[in-house]
């Protein structure tokens, strides 16, 4: 049965990312509204859960929210470390014209001073991010399959939050490789991975029993890297060039969302 309720997750992650592609023209509106689906994920659905099955706190501080600020450190370091590697490899080649890793990055452009020149986007970090989201998805089946290993209403609470908020992920994955400079295959690549990892991640629950404090300390990690994509790079990239008032309300909207699928699982 998880594997059967998996493939609507599948399916509802494709259309998230076919959702991404349509709108190129409103490119801000994108983000803006991945920005939100990403801070009421992590707010809303990543973290309680994580608090609810992560061990015992560590002195005196919960295991999900040591891994929660560990995964945004990790996020921060990983991303300075390969802008700091673009930007050597780009001095070394003599390259001063500011492109950055979309090819036509915000210096390129002309728009951003010198200090947006040094913000350096790399398509790694773009993949990185994505594979966490397919790492993510992953996990989602597997808790789909505990749940319904637990009985068949967990089961179905579990995967009406899965189903639902798939959309998001695929939106998110398809953004997320995009933004970094990927090109349209790599970014589909990606789309296909996360759509097919709940359907894997449910499949494997059929081998085993997963111990529920380990895939709470992972949500708490995870939650940690959303967060930082989010308010550090999403965000501040959507309204770097429309700091429009429809941009703002596309966030909102999106944490609004988020939070009206979670009272609607619980």
């Amino acid at each position: 049965m998880a594997v059967v309720v998996a493939l609507g997750a599948f399916l509802m992650t494709l259309a998230g990312g076919w959702a991404a592609q349509r709108v190129t023209d409103r490119r801000h509106l994108v983000l803006g509204l991945a920005g939100g689906l990403m801070l009421g994920v992590v707010g809303l659905d990543l973290l309680p859960e994580a608090l609810d099955a992560a061990g015992d706190p560590v002195l005196g501080v919960p295991l999900a929210l040591l891994l929660f600020v560990a995964g945004f450190l990790v996020a921060h370091v990983v991303e300075r470390l390969l802008a700091v590697r673009q930007a050597a490899h780009g001095a070394a080649n003599g390259s001063g014209d500011g492109h950055g890793a979309h090819g036509h990055g915000r210096g390129g452009h002309g728009e951003g001073g010198p200090a947006e020149g040094h913000r350096v986007r790399t398509p790694q970090v773009g993949l990185t991010a994505a594979a966490a989201m397919v790492g993510h998805s992953l996990a989602d089946g597997v808790a789909l399959g505990a749940a319904f290993q637990v009985g068949g209403g967990m089961g179905i609470a579990v995967a009406l939050a899965v189903i639902t908020h798939d959309f998001a992920d695929g939106f998110n994955t398809y953004t997320l490789t995009s933004v970094y400079g990927n090109d349209r295959r790599r970014a589909l690549g990606m789309l296909f991975a996360d759509a097919v990892a709940p359907v894997v991640g449910a499949a494997s629950t059929l081998l085993f029993t997963l111990p529920e404090e380990p895939l709470g300390a992972y949500l708490g990690f995870f939650g940690g890297v959303l967060l930082y994509l989010a308010a550090a790079e999403i965000l501040p990239e959507a309204h770097h060039r429309h700091p429009a008032l429809s941009t703002l309300l596309c966030t909102v909207g999106g944490v609004a969302g988020i939070w009206l699928v979670v009272g609607i699982a619980e």
